[in-house]
């Protein structure tokens, strides 16, 4: 696929990306969607850096999933769709190469980011988005005039550790989850998984802490 962006410079820059990746074929994205570096540009003429966002399908069949990654700017869009599927249904499931992978949908590349990590990391992504939430409403309590993000960063002996934007300008604040934490987080999700935060975190085939966070107006 083909597309033209404009740089502020005036200049334009033609872009070529796969609207498809098959990431076991191609392992090297998954390392340049994790360091930054995937779909990122520099102006020929001025040499600003561009990262736009387009939709993109990722296929990553070792890990049984397929990802749809919708652009920041359809977030909107999404969820003011009409719901084509059972509101009962939480997970789609679709065959790749006569494999069946559940289908998920992450909005924005920061998220598709965050998700590449979660999976990478054999972790369950409802739970980490669970104890994302528990992170937030706390940091809300000490910064309540700020617009905060958690985002997961890495899994390590000393847990689960979380990075957290907007508590300061150009700072980010580091929080780690023991492995305990997490460990009885995924009980109860196995236990019942209908109960609590757990389905609220869900929008179809959207699993994301932002689905308890969008406006009245997007519910």
């Amino acid at each position: 696929m083909k597309k033209n962006i404009k740089c502020l410079c005036g200049s334009n820059l033609s872009i070529e990306y796969k609207e498809e990746i098959d990431l076991d074929a191609e392992p090297s994205i998954v390392d340049s969607i994790l360091n930054g570096t995937f779909m990122s540009y520099d102006c020929n003429f001025c040499k600003k850096k561009h990262k736009p966002e387009f939709k993109i399908i990722l296929i990553w069949k070792s890990k049984n999933i397929k990802i749809e990654v919708f652009p920041e700017l359809d977030r909107s869009e999404f969820y003011s769709a009409k719901k084509e599927k059972s509101s009962k249904e939480t997970v789609s499931f679709e065959t790749v190469s006569s494999e069946t992978v559940s289908l998920e949908t992450v909005i924005g590349f920061p998220e598709m980011t965050d998700r590449i990590a979660v999976i990478k990391d054999s972790l369950e992504p409802v739970v980490i988005e669970t104890l994302k939430s528990y992170i937030l409403a706390r940091a809300e309590e000490n910064y309540p005039d700020n617009e905060i993000n958690v985002w997961y960063h890495n899994k390590g002996p000393a847990g689960i550790e979380f990075h957290l934007d907007g508590i300061r300008t150009g700072e980010v604040a580091v929080m780690r989850v023991p492995q305990e934490a997490y460990d009885k987080t995924m009980n109860d999700y196995k236990k019942n998984p209908k109960s609590g935060i757990f389905p609220s975190l869900r929008v179809r085939s959207y699993l994301s802490i932002h689905n308890i966070l969008r406006p009245a107006a997007l519910k």
